[in-house]
């Protein structure tokens, strides 16, 4: 795929394709998508768009890596 083709809605898109076909968390799709691109994580991470950025910490918060919100409410 050229670079030129790579953008945020096409990252986002690869993204959520391989969520419904695979049924796998956002953390392991946007790494799978970063390690069929062949792209660094530095660069993917400039490339998500907010909802999965949204949904990563969101993940990543479940899963203990991440500071819980105090914006939640406790039910």
């Amino acid at each position: 795929m050229s670079k030129s083709k790579i953008n945020s809605e096409h990252i986002s898109k690869l993204i959520e394709n391989y969520i419904i076909s695979s049924n796998v968390s956002y953390i392991d799709a946007t790494v799978h998508v970063m390690e069929k691109l062949g792209m660094e994580y530095e660069i993917i991470a400039k490339l998500l768009s907010r909802p999965v950025i949204e949904k990563i910490k969101e993940e990543g918060r479940g899963l203990n890596l991440l500071p819980k919100s105090k914006n939640k409410l406790p039910f």
